[in-house]
């Protein structure tokens, strides 16, 4: 023990997750763990002119209710969903990732905990968790309490980098299913919690979960979806709903001088966001500009391409929302 730091914890934590980045172990990844960088060989691929795309991220004050819980074997698979599904818009598959995490104190079974939950969410995401570092910093933090944040790399063919640039007037938005709130907006989610005298451990009516774990469900990781769509379908350009909802996102990929028209009516909106809505008494506009309202992900794409993609969609699982088409007003109308 060094002024607070265990270094006996640090070993068996490094111990105990071991066998957890073993199984996110794929073509490329070069067996590093314990040394100072973490090594991928991009020759693997066989790609002709790669580009990496990267991705940094965290899951903000979801930790919070991570705390409350005391459940973090989903918080995981969140930082690796918020890192991945951002490189993914522009046609780039994962290949590696790395996690930083720091803790008040080292609890090597908390540890392990929120490791298999960041592998879960390398093996969904089809990319390998090379390394990362665990830090311990009593005074920083509480006992108990920690942050994570992540960093991926991905890679696409430079001819296949999607960009948005050919997006027009009338192009179709079709999106796909969030799993819940993901990992945005709990700052005003723990509001209505305070402000409503919510129970994060009683089941409300209409739910099988208790609130914490309903509200605890991990991101939603699009990789395999997406690389199958990719196969097939001609797609113009792609959106991950994440901070700033509906409002702030779809714009970015958006060329200028044009915007989007959604239909509010096609959204099908999760039980947990008209739970929210209901509870806070939050006016429509702002859920959408908060929240991803059960859309987490949205392709655009030309109307002919539209029985192509919705066909390919539905053999995948998917239930595509026809949300509504790119117009030429800027910004973001949804029709209510």
């Amino acid at each position: 023990m060094e002024a607070g730091v265990s270094l006996e914890a640090g070993y068996e934590s490094v111990r105990r997750i071991k066998s957890h980045v073993e199984r996110t172990k794929v073509r490329g990844a070069i067996n590093s763990l314990g040394a100072f960088g973490g090594m991928f060989d991009l020759s693997e691929l066989g790609m002709k002119e790669p580009v990496l795309v990267s991705g940094t991220d965290g899951v903000g004050t979801k930790l919070m209710l991570a705390f409350e819980m005391d459940k973090h074997d989903t918080i995981g698979q969140d930082v690796v969903a918020m890192c991945v599904n951002d490189v993914l818009v522009q046609g780039a598959m994962p290949l590696y990732f790395l996690d930083y995490i720091a803790v008040g104190k080292n609890y090597p079974e908390q540890i392990e905990s929120i490791v298999k939950g960041v592998a879960d969410g390398c093996v969904a995401a089809e990319c390998a968790l090379i390394g990362g570092e665990t830090a311990e910093m009593p005074g920083m933090y509480s006992e108990g309490h920690y942050d994570i944040a992540g960093f991926t790399v991905g890679a696409v063919e430079k001819k296949e980098l999607i960009t948005g640039e050919g997006i027009e007037e009338g192009d179709l938005i079709i999106g796909i299913s969030s799993s819940g709130v993901h990992s945005n907006g709990f700052s005003l989610v723990r509001k209505i919690i305070k402000d409503a005298n919510l129970d994060l451990k009683t089941t409300y009516e209409g739910f099988e979960k208790s609130l914490g774990e309903e509200l605890l469900t991990p991101t939603r990781i699009y990789v395999k979806t997406v690389k199958e769509v990719l196969k097939s379908v001609a797609v113009k350009g792609m959106c991950h709903i994440t901070g700033g909802g509906f409002y702030e996102n779809i714009p970015r990929i958006i060329p200028e001088g044009l915007g989007v028209e959604i239909d509010s009516k096609n959204v099908n909106e999760l039980k947990i966001f008209k739970f929210l809505e209901e509870k806070g008494g939050v006016p429509k506009k702002e859920m959408f500009n908060v929240f991803n309202m059960g859309v987490g992900f949205i392709f655009v794409i030309s109307k002919d391409e539209k029985e192509n993609l919705i066909s390919k969609l539905n053999s995948l699982g998917e239930n595509p929302m026809i949300l509504g088409e790119v117009s030429k007003t800027s910004g973001v109308e949804i029709k209510w």
